[in-house]
C-alpha cells in the first residue's frame, strides 16, 4: 500500500503563491511517475502537472503552464506543486497522486492507482 498525504493548501490573494507538498509512505515511491490533479465545485477532476519516473521530464495543463512547477524528492519521499500567479480560477482542491508502472500516458485519472485526500486551494481577493 501507499500513503499520500498532501499540505500546504490555503487561502491566498490573486497573485500570490502557495507550495503545495504531498508525503508519500508505505511501498515503493521512487520509480514511480507523479501527479497533480485538481477540482472544483461542481466541475470534473483535472489534470494539474506530471513528472515521470526518472524526474528528466515534466508535464503541464495549458492552464498552469509557465505558472506551476512540479518537482519530487525521492530521498523525503515527497512530491511538491509550487504555485505562482494564482488565479481564481485555480481554486479547487488539489491531489497528488502515483501513476500506474504501465500507464501509457500521464493526464487521465485513470493512469494512477493510488491518491491522497486532497488540499484546498482558495484563491480570492
Amino acid at each position: 500500500q501507499v500513503q499520500l498525504v498532501e499540505s500546504g493548501g490555503g487561502l491566498v490573494q490573486p497573485g500570490g503563491s502557495l507550495r503545495l507538498s504531498c508525503a508519500a509512505s508505505g511501498r515503493t515511491f521512487s520509480g514511480y511517475g507523479m501527479g497533480w490533479f485538481r477540482q472544483a465545485p461542481g466541475k470534473e477532476r483535472e489534470f494539474v502537472a506530471a513528472v515521470s519516473r526518472s524526474g528528466l521530464s515534466s508535464f503541464y495543463a495549458d492552464s498552469v503552464k509557465g505558472r506551476f512547477t512540479i518537482s519530487g524528492d525521492n530521498v523525503k519521499k515527497a512530491l511538491y506543486l509550487q504555485m505562482n500567479s494564482l488565479k481564481p480560477e485555480d481554486t479547487a482542491l488539489y491531489y497528488c497522486a502515483r501513476r500506474r508502472s504501465d500507464s501509457p500516458s500521464y493526464s487521465y485519472s485513470s493512469d494512477y492507482d493510488y491518491w491522497g485526500q486532497g488540499t484546498q486551494v482558495t484563491v480570492s481577493s
